[in-house]
């Protein structure tokens, strides 16, 4: 990472050889010191050189995240993202290949911390991470 004062938004993960995230892994390699699987799965820049970034709309966000992301290490991946398209199908596919949920955003919005109605969650049902908060 560019050697700059930021705040991201993403999530710390493992990879299966599939490259599925899997939780029970994450717990196992944590208890290694000087593992390196896991990564930072980053979604959103919040703050970049004491800029608050949060009121912009999430394509400019993105567009800085990205260009930020192109010179970094393997410690922090940009987060994957489709336009458009119908989300009905895009969830059943996400759930077909074993992933967590999908997350759908409203692009003109800002950020927004918690939950909101412009940003969507929805979980995978048969996902791992689903079937242990059900247990």
């Amino acid at each position: 990472m560019p050697q700059r004062p930021l705040t991201l938004d993403g999530e710390g993960v493992v990879c299966d050889a599939k490259g599925l995230t899997d939780f029970d892994r994450l717990r196992t390699v944590l208890t290694r010191r000087g593992s390196r699987e896991p990564f930072l799965f980053a979604f959103d820049l919040l703050e970049l050189d004491g800029e608050d970034l949060r009121p912009r709309c999430w394509n400019e966000r993105r567009a800085a995240l990205a260009r930020l992301l192109r010179k970094a290490g393997d410690g922090v991946r940009l987060s994957e993202h489709l336009d458009g398209g119908d989300g009905a199908t895009v969830f059943r596919h996400a759930c077909a290949m074993g992933l967590e949920g999908v997350v759908a955003k409203r692009r003109d919005r800002p950020y927004r911390s918690g939950r909101s109605p412009d940003w969507i969650k929805v979980k995978n049902p048969e996902a791992p991470a689903a079937r242990r908060i059900m247990e």
